[in-house]
């Protein structure tokens, strides 16, 4: 293989990318200056090996523990959990959560091979059981059929601690339209309905 097909192959591996998309990043790179391969190339170098889960919550992070897991500001009483690290950005975002997170590492999928002993709920429990003062575990997990399936069984895994366990509302979008919402959705945002303030 030429480097070119060798950056190509590289770069369809990587989600959303296909041959095409990667042919044309590949000689978009080739018109690049020098230095910005070089500092492209430097950066992931930087990504692999300056990036690590955070041996608390899970999420990617340079320090360990996270900047989050390490802030005294923080409510760690309460715990998120989400399925991926990239969905605490979602979470942070609303500027309305100063708890903490515990980040999963996926969702159960028994047809992809994706059982519990793979995804970090033995953390979890140990984290909640350990004295550590968790008063609620609000479940994050994606409204998806693997989604819900992970946040029933971990629900049930946390009730016999004592522990309140809680799961994001679900529900219609803001500016959305109800013609277009599908009636799940809609079945979700009925059962979460909450009264009207004046």
């Amino acid at each position: 293989m030429s480097v070119i097909d060798d950056v190509t192959a590289e770069l369809a591996r990587l989600p959303g990318i296909g041959r095409k998309t990667a042919t044309r990043l590949a000689f978009f790179l080739l018109r690049q200056p020098k230095g910005s391969i070089e500092r492209l190339a430097g950066a992931l170098q930087a990504l692999g090996t300056r990036v690590a889960p955070c041996a608390v919550c899970g999420a990617w992070s340079e320090v360990n523990p996270c900047e989050i897991c390490a802030d005294p500001r923080r409510d760690t009483g309460t715990v998120c959990v989400v399925e991926e690290a990239s969905d605490i950005g979602a979470v942070e975002r609303t500027g309305e959560y100063r708890g903490v997170y515990h980040v999963l590492g996926g969702h159960l999928s028994p047809l992809d091979g994706v059982g519990p002993d793979d995804l970090r709920i033995a953390q979890l429990k140990a984290r909640v059981a350990n004295g550590s003062g968790v008063r609620e575990v609000i479940l994050a997990t994606n409204p998806s059929m693997e989604g819900e399936v992970t946040a029933t069984y971990v629900r049930g895994v946390l009730g016999p601690l004592g522990v309140r366990v809680t799961r994001i509302a679900l529900g219609l979008p803001v500016g959305g339209d109800l013609e277009y919402a599908d009636g799940l959705t809609i079945a979700r945002a009925l059962t979460a309905r909450r009264e009207m303030a004046e």
